[in-house]
């Protein structure tokens, strides 16, 4: 039986070393909001892709005013979860969040049919565990060249599927499966991706990263060819930011700071700049009709399409 690629096994070959500068592929950054610049005088092409998530705003692009003002009310309605006529910033936050996750969520979607095999809603340890590493008695792996990788991905997937099931119960949800698959994403998963991100570098096993390693991790010299000047500046990162108590080496505390940076919430800052432009009253949250005055705001159409093309004309000329 041919094994499915597990999840670890993924991020291992994500770790290979890069042709390029920095230790950015370890950084966990939340992916940005929109492509365009932040500026409503010329157009509001961020706050579509912020609201609608960058795919689903080009749809809006193709369509009448009148159109585009339909569906729009018709997703206002999704996004008052409580019913009670006004969208509050909580409420439009949540939503924003959600439109951002989509790729995430259609991910978890393309994998969770393969591994909920008995289709009870739920994927329990030991579904995961036989369609990615099929039935081996004892998991000796006795069947697999190089078993004794195979047996450190198990293990390492099953710590992982332990942390992201937070009621302990060895069955995941939906958002655990979540966690499970994305777990950058999820703030209780941190620790997990700081051990294996340790896991990863730490070769010699000592519970800690020292400089070598850290270059290691993206550079191996091959040959006689010179060092690169971008692995001088590593180095200095290593010893000027990254080793905050100057001891030589990275901690685990130290590695959560470097990939798992503090980060400012670009969905909130976008949901209070939306109330704040559409709501007339100023009761700091928006009804239906503030925010149907100012569609185009929200969403776009032919029509602004169009009037947002002749600005960009306009101004190369």
């Amino acid at each position: 039986m041919m094994l499915k690629k597990p999840v670890v096994f993924i991020c291992m070959l994500a770790t290979v070393a890069y042709a390029v500068p920095a230790q950015e592929k370890r950084i966990h950054h939340h992916a940005d909001l929109s492509d365009h610049a932040h500026n409503d005088a010329g157009g509001f092409q961020y706050d579509h892709e912020a609201f609608l998530g960058k795919e689903e705003a080009k749809t809006f692009d193709q369509l009448t005013p009148e159109e585009s003002k339909e569906k729009l009310a018709k997703i206002v309605n999704g996004i008052d979860t409580n019913k009670d006529g006004y969208v509050s910033h909580t409420e439009l936050h949540h939503w924003i969040k959600h439109r951002q996750r989509r790729y995430i969520e259609e991910n978890v979607n393309k994998n969770w049919k393969d591994y909920d095999q008995n289709q009870d809603g739920k994927i329990g340890w030991e579904e995961y565990k036989n369609t990615t590493y099929g039935y081996y008695l004892g998991e000796e792996f006795s069947d697999v060249e190089d078993k004794a990788t195979y047996q450190a991905m198990l293990a390492r997937d099953n710590r992982r599927f332990k942390y992201a099931d937070q009621d302990r119960d060895g069955i995941a949800t939906r958002e655990e499966f979540t966690a499970f698959l994305h777990p950058e994403e999820f703030d209780y998963m941190k620790d997990v991706v700081v051990q294996e991100t340790m896991e990863d570098i730490d070769k010699d096993g000592d519970g800690k990263i020292n400089l070598d390693e850290y270059i290691g991790d993206m550079y191996t010299p091959e040959n006689d060819e010179s060092e690169p000047d971008w692995v001088q500046t590593e180095k200095k990162q290593f010893s000027e930011f990254r080793d905050t108590n100057k001891d030589g080496y990275l901690d685990a505390g130290e590695v959560a700071h470097w990939i798992l940076p503090g980060e400012v919430d670009h969905a909130d800052n976008e949901a209070k700049h939306l109330i704040h432009e559409t709501d007339t009253d100023k009761d700091e949250k928006i009804t239906k009709k503030e925010i149907l005055a100012n569609w185009n705001m929200f969403v776009g159409s032919q029509a602004t399409n169009y009037g947002e093309d002749l600005t960009k004309r306009h101004d190369e000329l």
